[in-house]
């Protein structure tokens, strides 16, 4: 389940906060085969002078509109996976929401399932655990057949 913080301008209109949060999230879907169900994406604003960038590292033009997109999980994807990843974000972005690609900066943080509980407090490893026994189970019992 990866968790997003996406970091927009102040005055992103709403709507374009939207068309952001689902690029993002197709792309997710599309190139690591994140299941669709698995949204989860922190948008805020910042204004100006509260993000600080230089507009040409690295050799790409960019404006004052950054898009800061961080994901954050679980270990993994091949490096492949992530350039595909990568270049799905930028392209949806642009197609979806406008924004042009060079403003569109992405990075990630990976951890495994015990950095994690996603509801009630829960060790997310337990609720791993509980799922796989459970399809292990499911066949033996003649339960979850169709």
């Amino acid at each position: 389940m990866p968790f997003i913080r996406t970091n927009v301008p102040q005055n992103t209109p709403a709507a374009t906060r939207d068309a952001i949060v689902q690029g993002i999230h197709q792309a997710l879907v599309d190139a690591i085969g994140m299941p669709p169900d698995e949204l989860f994406n922190l948008v805020a604003g910042y204004a100006p002078g509260e993000f600080a960038c230089s507009p040409t590292f690295n050799g790409v033009a960019r404006s004052d509109r950054v898009v800061v997109v961080e994901i954050t999980l679980r270990r993994g994807r091949s490096d492949a996976m992530k350039r595909t990843l990568y270049a799905a974000i930028a392209r949806n972005l642009q197609a979806m929401a406008g924004v042009a690609p060079a403003d569109v900066f992405i990075f990630m943080h990976e951890n495994d399932y015990s950095d994690w509980s996603v509801g009630h407090g829960r060790f997310a490893m337990d609720l791993v655990q509980n799922s796989a026994a459970a399809r292990a189970v499911a066949p033996a019992t003649g339960a979850g057949t169709s």
